[in-house]
């Protein structure tokens, strides 16, 4: 069973808010990366909705997308390593 634009764009709004409400920043920053793969995945149920299966965009801000590469990899050391 496929979600629902509408169910889908419930949940993305339900962990933005979860993201603007919680005091913790993984927290945060975990209901933020939730809220956009709901965001994708409505873009996806838009599109079947109205009859086109086409890729989709990911509608991300600047802020997201410099957000999404700086949190790539949670290991500092990852890449300066002796070898």
């Amino acid at each position: 069973m496929m979600p629902t634009s509408a169910f889908c764009r419930a949940q993305e709004a339900a962990q933005l808010q979860r993201a603007a409400s919680e005091p913790l920043e993984n927290v945060r920053n975990i209901a933020r990366a939730a809220a956009r793969a709901w965001n994708v995945e409505a873009l996806w149920a838009e599109s079947r909705e109205s009859g086109h299966v086409a890729i989709p965009r990911l509608r991300l801000s600047a802020q997201e997308q410099e957000e999404d590469q700086q949190s790539v990899n949670e290991n500092p050391d990852r890449g300066h390593a002796q070898d």
